[in-house]
C-alpha cells in the first residue's frame, strides 16, 4: 500500500500484571455485566496492622490482602471493593485499631466502612469536596477537610448499645480549601493546610487556634507530623518542603530539589525516612526519599511514567507503595531501593468505546494515548496499543473489521491504522497539525475522514494513503462525525453550533442544521439515515429529520450536558451519555424515557452498542467502562 506520509512507529505496549486476577465482576451495579478498569488513582493507605493496602480511585476503594496483593479474599467472605460513593474518592485513613476506614468523596459526603461488619455510616453536611481525613489517635474524632474552607470535626458517642458519629464542632478561620489536616501523635494538636497559604494548629481540647504558621508563596497540600511528634512538615508547591519543630514551631528543616510542587509527603515508622513527590509532567517522575534528621536526599526512585500523586508507608516500614498517573500502585523495597511489585488494572478517564462490526473484540481508549482491546467472549484484556503521548480523540474500525484506526488529540496530527490480524502498523494519515479530534470510515471502507482543530475534515483514500480533499465551512472546532449507514452522506458537528450534511459523491455542503452542539459533543446518524441525533451543550438530546432538515423529537431529562449519543442497530432506542454521570435510553419513535443507568461516578465521555444490540458500553471520566445488559 502506497503511503504518502512518513511511517511513523508506535509501539504494541503489554503492561505487566504482576498481580493478576478477575476484578471485572466485583461489585457492579445493577444492570451492568462487567466492569472494565478499576478507575484513577487518588490515594493509597496501608492499614495498621499492615495485613491491607486500601487504593481510593474514582470510582471506589479497592482493598488488597498485602499476603497475596489480590483484591478478592476471605474477609467476612466479601468482596473487596468498597462502591457507595457516587463522586470520585479523594482521601482514605484508617483508624488506629484499623477497624474502620474513612473516606472523603467529590459527592461532599465522607463515609466510615466498618471492616469487620462491612457496615457503612454516611457523615452528611459538608458543602465541598472532601479532600482530607484524619482520626484522632485515640480514633474518637475524625477530622474533615474541605473544599468549603472549613476543618469540620465529628466524635463518635455510645447511644444506648451502639456506636454513632455526630458532628461535634467546625473550625473557621481558612480563606482557602483545606488541602490536608494530621493529628499529633498525642492528639493535642491538629495541624490544617490550606489553599490560603497557611498551615493553622488547632489545640484539641479548646480547639482554639494555637498557632499560624504563614510565608508560603503558594497554597499548602500536605502536612504530617514525625512519629514522635517531635515535628510537622508541609509541603507546597514552592519548590520545598518545611520541617517545623513542634514544641517552638520555628523552621527546623528545608528540603529542596528543584521539586516544583509537592504532592504527597510520608514519614517512615521509624521517622528517620521522608518520601515526598513533585508534580510535573517533565521527567524524572520520581519518588524522593529524605533523611528525617538532616534533609539530605538518600535515594531518587524512578520507575514510574507518569506523575505521582501519593505515598504510603508499611507499618513495618519495609514497603513503600506510590500511586500514579501512569495507572498503577509500586510496591518498593525500603532496604534495597529495588521495586518489588506492581498493581495494575487502573485506568484514567475513557474518552472513545467502540466495537469491531463482528462483535468480537472490544476497543477503549484511555488517557494517556493508548488503546486497550478486550475479548467480548471473557472479557479479558488483548493487548494494548500505544505511542501517542496524550488522549486519542478518535478511534473506530473499518466495516470489514481488517483495519483499526485511531489517534490524534490536541497538537498531534497523526492517525495511525493497525491490521487487526496482527495488530501491525499499516499506515499513518496526516490531519491537520495542531490536532486531530475524530476520525470515521465510509461503510464501503474506501474512505477515512478525519476532523481537525483547524476547522476542516481531510479525506483520504484507506486503501491507497492517498488524499482526496478537504470539507471547509464550519466556524468552529469539528468533535464529532459519521456517515450515514449508506455511505451517501456525512454528517458533522461543530463548536460553531452547526450540524453540516454533506454528500459523498460530489462532497457538497447539502444541509446545514442549526443546533447546540458547542464543543467536545456529538452527533448520530440512525442506521436507516432517515434521523440525526444530537448530544447538546445543554442538557437536551434533539432528533432531526435528516431528509428535510426539521426538528423530530426533544428528550428532556438529563441535569447536564450530552457528550454522547449512540442509536442501537435496529435504530428503536438511542443512548444517551452525560456530564451527569448517567445513561439514559429513549425510544426513539416516541421519545419516550425507558431506563437510566446508574453506576459511573464521573461524567460519560462515550456510548456505544454492539453489533447485535445486547450490549450497551458507556466510558467514563472515572477511568472504566460498564457493560450493560440491554435485552434478555
Amino acid at each position: 500500500m502506497k503511503i504518502t506520509t512518513t511511517l511513523l512507529i508506535l509501539l504494541v505496549l503489554f503492561l505487566p500484571n504482576t498481580y493478576p486476577q478477575d476484578y471485572t465482576q466485583l461489585n457492579l451495579p445493577e444492570g451492568a455485566i462487567a466492569r472494565l478498569g478499576k478507575g484513577t488513582i487518588n490515594a493509597v493507605q496501608y492499614s495498621p496492622d499492615g495485613a491491607y493496602l486500601a487504593v481510593a480511585t474514582s470510582i471506589g476503594i479497592w482493598l488488597y490482602d498485602t499476603a497475596t496483593y489480590q483484591v478478592e479474599n476471605s474477609r467476612n467472605g466479601e468482596a473487596d471493593l468498597f462502591i457507595g460513593h457516587t463522586g470520585s474518592v479523594l482521601s482514605i485513613a484508617f483508624s488506629p485499631n484499623g477497624k474502620l476506614l474513612a473516606s472523603g468523596s467529590r459527592d461532599n459526603t465522607v463515609r466510615l466502612w466498618n471492616m469487620e461488619t462491612d457496615e457503612i455510616t454516611k457523615l452528611y453536611g459538608h458543602r465541598g469536596w472532601i479532600y482530607s481525613v484524619a482520626f484522632s489517635p485515640d480514633g474518637r474524632t475524625l477530622a474533615v477537610g474541605s473544599w468549603d474552607k472549613t476543618v469540620v470535626l465529628w466524635k463518635e458517642v455510645t447511644r444506648g448499645n451502639t456506636m454513632q458519629w455526630e458532628h461535634k464542632q467546625t473550625l473557621y478561620g481558612h480563606t482557602g480549601p483545606v488541602y490536608s489536616v494530621a493529628f499529633s501523635p498525642d492528639g493535642s494538636v491538629l495541624a490544617s493546610g490550606s489553599e490560603d497559604k497557611t498551615v493553622r494548629l488547632w489545640e484539641t481540647v479548646t480547639w482554639h487556634q494555637k498557632r499560624l504558621l504563614a510565608g508560603y508563596t503558594s497554597g499548602v497540600y500536605n502536612v504530617a507530623f514525625r512519629p514522635d511528634g517531635g515535628v510537622l512538615i508541609t509541603g507546597s508547591p514552592v519548590n520545598t518542603a518545611w520541617v517545623w519543630d513542634a514544641e517552638t514551631w520555628e523552621p527546623r528543616l528545608e528540603f529542596a530539589a528543584d521539586m516544583n510542587w509537592i504532592d504527597s509527603i510520608a514519614f517512615s515508622p521509624d521517622g528517620t525516612t521522608v518520601a515526598s513527590t513533585r508534580s510535573e509532567r517533565d521527567e524524572p517522575h520520581a519518588v524522593y526519599l529524605w533523611d528525617g534528621e538532616t534533609g539530605a536526599l538518600k535515594e531518587v526512585l524512578t520507575w514510574h511514567t507518569k506523575q505521582i500523586t501519593s505515598l504510603s508507608f508499611s507499618p513495618d516500614g519495609k514497603t513503600l507503595a506510590s500511586g500514579s498517573d501512569d495507572t498503577t500502585v509500586r510496591l518498593w523495597d525500603t532496604e534495597t531501593r529495588e521495586p518489588k511489585g506492581t498493581l495494575t488494572g487502573f485506568t484514567g478517564e475513557i474518552k472513545n468505546v467502540v466495537f469491531s462490526p463482528d462483535g468480537a473484540t472490544f476497543a477503549d481508549e484511555r488517557r494517556g494515548g493508548t488503546v486497550r482491546l478486550w475479548d467480548t467472549a471473557t472479557w479479558k484484556h488483548k493487548q494494548t496499543l500505544g505511542g501517542y503521548t496524550d488522549k486519542i480523540y478518535g478511534m473506530a474500525f473499518s466495516p470489514d473489521g481488517t483495519s483499526f484506526a485511531g489517534g490524534g488529540g490536541l497538537q498531534q496530527d497523526t492517525v495511525t491504522m493497525w491490521d487487526t490480524a496482527t495488530w501491525e502498523v499499516k499506515g499513518v494519515f496526516r490531519g491537520d497539525k495542531n490536532g486531530v479530534l475524530n476520525i470515521s470510515f465510509r461503510p464501503d471502507g474506501g474512505t477515512l475522514a478525519i476532523a481537525g482543530t483547524d476547522e476542516t475534515v481531510r479525506l483520504w483514500d484507506a486503501v491507497t494513503g492517498e488524499p482526496k480533499g478537504t470539507l471547509t465551512g464550519h466556524k468552529g472546532l469539528v468533535s464529532s462525525m459519521m456517515f450515514s449507514s449508506d455511505g451517501a452522506t456525512l454528517c458533522t458537528g461543530g463548536a460553531d453550533n452547526t450540524a453540516r450534511l454533506w454528500d459523498t459523491t460530489t462532497w457538497q455542503l447539502k444541509r446545514t442544521l442549526t443546533v447546540r452542539l458547542g464543543w467536545g459533543n456529538s452527533v448520530a446518524f440512525s442506521s436507516d439515515g432517515t434521523t440525526i441525533a444530537e448530544g447538546s451543550y445543554s442538557s437536551r438530546v434533539r432528533l432531526w429529520d435528516a431528509a428535510t432538515g426539521e426538528p423530530k423529537l426533544l428528550l428532556l431529562g438529563h441535569k447536564a450536558r450530552v457528550k454522547s449519543v449512540a442509536f442501537s442497530p435496529d435504530d428503536s432506542v438511542l443512548a444517551t451519555g452525560s456530564l451527569d454521570a448517567t445513561v439514559r435510553l429513549w425510544d426513539t419513535a416516541t421519545g419516550a424515557h425507558k431506563r437510566t443507568l446508574t453506576g459511573h461516578t464521573e461524567e460519560i465521555l462515550g456510548v456505544a452498542f454492539s453489533p447485535d444490540g445486547r450490549l450497551l458500553a458507556s466510558g467514563s471520566e472515572d477511568g472504566t467502562v460498564l457493560l450493560w445488559k440491554t435485552a434478555d
